[in-house]
């Protein structure tokens, strides 16, 4: 699977005003599969599917996205689709689903959680690929030795999410899942 066939299978899209940014979300049959800040590495660009300001999935997922930005939502509670990447994408992506907000982990770690030690650069790479910015938690992956690295939609946007969520954003270990 792709990013092309991930844009290719959405049906509704909207974007949203953040504190961080315009978001673009877009849903499929199954659930939501794409929230992508502007600008972000691996944005899939202009969608084919017709912006549906009032599809349901989407205002909630927007309501919910406006919600813990402004503190006040510890986890989201939407239909999700994660089907749209490779058979090891999607096992990262469900692995990052289970860091609780406030905590980290490192992509060692991560690696070592889905029972790939050595796989540490492909996790990092699945991590960079995640459709779902924020919403599946790939901001809370940090360097080995508890630095910020790399994050689709800038260092600036992680280390504020992580600021907002209580994780020191940097000069610390990594606290593993």
């Amino acid at each position: 699977m792709s990013l092309q066939s991930l844009a290719a299978a959405c049906t509704a899209q909207t974007l949203v005003a953040t504190p961080l940014g315009p978001v673009l979300l877009a849903r499929t049959e199954r659930g939501l599969a794409g929230a992508w800040f502007e600008g972000q590495k691996a944005h899939p660009g202009p969608l084919a599917a017709p912006r549906r300001d009032d599809d349901p999935l989407l205002r909630e997922a927007a309501a919910q996205l406006q919600d813990y930005l402004a503190g006040g939502r510890e986890r989201f509670d939407i239909a999700l689709d994660l089907a749209h990447g490779t058979g090891f994408q999607c096992t990262v992506w469900r692995a990052l689903q289970g860091i609780a907000r406030g905590a980290t982990t490192s992509y060692g770690a991560l690696a070592r959680s889905i029972g790939a030690p050595q796989a540490v650069r492909a996790v990092g790479a699945a991590v960079g690929r995640n459709p779902l910015s924020v919403i599946v938690p790939c901001h809370r992956v940090l360097g080995g030795d508890g630095s910020l690295t790399g994050y689709a939609g800038g260092l600036p946007r992680k280390r504020a999410l992580l600021r907002l969520e209580g994780a020191a954003p940097s000069g610390h270990r990594a606290s593993t899942p």
